[in-house]
């Protein structure tokens, strides 16, 4: 099905996918859970199921909630006129990103986690799942649309493929923009003034286009009045490293907000497929933070909305 028709069947379907959410009302209260088997049992019984089993540990409940979320994906960009899928490719690229990142540790002897299932949301996982080094990993990464990292350690292939993937999706998915690039900016701010990890000149040269010229900047300050506006609006109000957690939920705030606009446009299009995929996103987030929440034993509901 292509044309008006195709994305009036997308939006409907993917409309109903919301539906499924766990939602704010729904994380504050398994962030309530006395415990991570009660909040696990309690998501296994609701729209995570699909990949969420009782008896799984943190790690374990935190891929399934990620696969479940990818899953809900593949079938949106299934519903979509090939422009629509594209958008819903563009965005899911962290799932190929998380896969690359876990393949990098594995490469390095570092304990890695498992891969997910991308289907046709793919961009170049099959050629890189194959390689076998560090050294050839970073070849083939030259050779995509991920670009070269300039180092193969799981740090510089993180900045690195964040980089690209935020490049990649300001540029096909202009309603996502300021989303891409500001994430961009709150994960190099991390990387750089968190990790203490330097980025390879490959992956700074990257960051200053994108980002600002004062994107390796060499105090905070500089960074973050250096970057251009787009990526510098998550820093509202944050003084330095110990503030980029608010930064962070307040990037989500603001990816919630703008979803709830492009879903309240009154026609099916790209708007909405860019907001059904924000809100899937959010619920997963939400899902895993409650669930890091009730492994520590819990909280009461009220003390959750800062995160919810």
């Amino acid at each position: 099905m292509t044309g008006g028709a195709g994305w009036v069947a997308g939006d409907v379907r993917g409309r109903a996918l919301l539906s499924r959410r766990l939602g704010a009302d729904g994380a504050r209260r398994l962030a309530a859970s006395p415990s991570l088997a009660t909040a696990v049992a309690t998501l296994a019984a609701g729209p995570y199921g699909r990949t969420v089993h009782t008896r799984q540990q943190l790690a374990e409940v935190e891929y399934a909630v990620g696969a479940a979320a990818l899953w809900h994906l593949r079938v949106l960009a299934g519903w979509q006129p090939r422009a629509g899928a594209e958008i819903v490719r563009q965005l899911a690229g962290w799932f190929e990103l998380a896969n690359v990142v876990e393949h990098t540790r594995e490469l390095a002897g570092l304990p890695a986690g498992p891969r997910y299932t991308l289907g046709r949301l793919t961009t170049a996982w099959s050629r890189l799942m194959a390689t076998g080094t560090g050294t050839e990993l970073r070849e083939v990464l030259a050779t995509t649309s991920w670009d070269d990292p300039g180092a193969a350690t799981p740090a510089a292939v993180a900045a690195s493929m964040e980089l690209s993937w935020a490049a990649r999706v300001a540029a096909a998915v202009p309603e996502a923009r300021a989303w891409a690039e500001g994430g961009a900016a709150l994960v190099i701010a991390r990387t750089r003034f968190a990790m203490f990890e330097e980025l390879p000149e490959p992956v700074a040269v990257r960051a200053n286009v994108l980002l600002g010229p004062a994107a390796t900047a060499s105090t905070w300050e500089d960074y973050v009045d250096g970057l251009h506006t787009d990526a510098r609006w998550p820093f509202a109000g944050s003084t330095g490293p110990d503030d980029l957690w608010h930064a962070e939920l307040g990037w989500w705030a603001r990816v919630e907000r703008d979803a709830a606009a492009l879903l309240s446009a009154p026609r099916a299009g790209r708007g909405p497929v860019v907001g059904i995929v924000a809100y899937l996103a959010l619920d997963a987030w939400r899902a895993r933070a409650a669930l890091q929440v009730a492994a520590r034993g819990g909280q009461p509901e009220e003390a959750f909305d800062a995160f919810a």
